[in-house]
């Protein structure tokens, strides 16, 4: 085993020194140097030595180095190809991880947990997410129907809170439900900038979503449902029925959309933000013709 972790600023440093790495701001690299706060995110995950673990964005190996200490495999998503001959060296010491060059938007994770993962008794994701790309992994991973258990993720505070926001608050928005609906999603912890280098301009959160195994409403048409979820809150001001009436506008004249607010028991005066996905849930079945 090394004798000092890659999630140390010394390490770190003699790292990037060694190979003359230069951070790529289109990527959103920012790599942790703290052992403790990775140590903290795998307790939280409840990994154990028959787990298969994804990681998206390995960087030079931080957080991988951790996972493989505890996990059985750990199966690395990484699309700077300068970063694949640093892991290499980084993670000499450890058989038990395999990265592989590739967008994770472009991966069939279905396949590659088949082919990687097929020995393992659970799957889970763990990543310290670039900022700007977020929200499209993790819809893309949920959408997928993949048999990950759960993810725990690093990423913008902002982001984190909207996830796992509930209504009537300022973050909760089409995203919180998006999320919710296939998961259930904790903020763990905020994580300073202090632990990164460079460090981003924003704070961090930890974010676990633990998979559902059954969405918690009934929709008859899950496409409707996530689109008047959005429509709902395109403009946050405005009520419920003058969104709907935009969204609907080529369809549904007002008395349409009036009348079908009160097929659901829901008052149109009111603002998406007020709004329970079980609201939403009978909202969208009203407009199921």
């Amino acid at each position: 085993m090394p004798k000092e972790f890659i999630a140390t600023p010394s390490r770190t440093k003699k790292i990037l020194h060694k190979y003359g790495f230069s951070f790529k701001k289109s990527l959103g690299q920012n790599f942790i140097i703290d052992a403790n706060i990775l140590e903290r995110i795998i307790e939280q995950v409840e990994i154990t030595e028959t787990s298969g673990v994804i990681e998206i964005g390995p960087g030079i190996g931080s957080l991988t180095e951790q996972l493989a200490r505890y996990s059985k495999k750990v199966l690395a998503y990484e699309i700077d190809q300068r970063l694949l001959p640093i892991l290499e060296d980084t993670l000499s010491d450890y058989d038990n991880i395999e990265v592989v060059h590739q967008d994770v938007l472009k991966a069939n994770l279905n396949e590659a947990i088949n082919e990687h993962l097929a020995d393992v008794t659970d799957v889970h994701l763990v990543a310290n997410l670039p900022y700007y790309i977020t929200t499209p992994i993790l819809m893309n991973v949920l959408q997928q129907n993949t048999p990950i258990q759960s993810m725990t993720v690093m990423l913008q505070k902002e982001v984190a809170d909207r996830m796992a926001a509930v209504p009537n608050t300022k973050a909760y928005g089409s995203l919180s439900i998006a999320v919710q609906y296939y998961t259930e999603a904790k903020v763990l912890m905020d994580v300073p900038k202090t632990v990164f280098v460079p460090q981003p301009n924003v704070v961090s959160s930890v974010l676990k979503l633990e998979k559902r195994a059954i969405p918690p409403v009934d929709v008859k048409d899950e496409k409707q449902f996530f689109a008047i979820v959005k429509a709902s809150f395109v403009h946050r001001r405005k009520t419920l029925r003058n969104n709907l009436l935009t969204y609907f506008k080529n369809k549904y004249d007002k008395d349409e959309v009036s009348k079908r607010l009160d097929e659901a028991d829901i008052d149109g005066s009111r603002r998406g933000e007020s709004l329970s996905m079980e609201e939403f849930a009978k909202l969208a079945n009203a407009f199921i013709v």
